[in-house]
């Protein structure tokens, strides 16, 4: 599920991606995002799918976008969504309104830590430079980035925050939801990647 082995004496922050049966929009989120942060990072990052079958791997289809766009989907395995993931996840980022409000559900003090991944995306977009401070510490700075889009919340202005479920549909809808994806992440990621 998760990055093993952080850096000694760093702390650690956890990103939990939610979707429904976290062989798809989830699962790619997981991994790009893996990617992105590369080995060894304090950042961990899991899945989970409010309707998921634990034990399966990602859809062929989930396979492949991901792999063109630099993810890896050896090994994954969806897990059900539950109460301890959402109360162990220090950012709760899901593929539409509905999945976020399921996890809240199962754990309502993680409201102001949950968002749709969209979401997430623009409000990070949103934030002038140098909003979140340059620590070198990439927890502080996944801390800090947390603090200051929850602060935009209802402030800016969110198109189509949901992700199109791609289950079952042609390559093309799996691109399309990978791309979201993928976009909605770049603005969070070089802040937490320091570039």
């Amino acid at each position: 599920m998760e990055r093993t082995h952080p850096p000694e004496g760093s702390g650690t922050f956890r990103i939990l991606f939610v979707c429904t049966g976290n062989i798809c929009r989830s699962a790619m989120a997981e991994r790009l995002t893996l990617a992105a942060l590369g080995p060894g990072s304090p950042i961990l990052v899991g899945s989970a799918g409010t309707h998921a079958r634990p034990g399966l791997p990602m859809t062929e289809r989930a396979c492949g976008v991901l792999r063109r766009l630099g993810g890896d989907p050896e090994g994954f395995a969806s897990r059900p969504l539950t109460a301890d993931a959402v109360t162990g996840a220090d950012l709760v980022l899901a593929a539409s309104s509905e999945h976020r409000a399921a996890a809240v559900a199962l754990h309502p003090v993680a409201a102001a830590r949950a968002f749709t991944i969209v979401e997430f995306g623009a409000l990070a977009r949103a934030l002038p430079a140098g909003r979140v401070p340059d620590h070198e510490d990439p927890v502080r700075r996944a801390r800090a980035l947390l603090e200051e889009t929850g602060a935009l919340r209802g402030l800016v202005r969110v198109e189509h925050p949901d992700i199109a479920d791609p289950y079952g549909g042609s390559r093309r809808a799996y691109r399309a939801a990978a791309r979201r994806i993928a976009d909605a992440l770049a603005a969070p990621i070089r802040v937490l990647t320091h570039t």
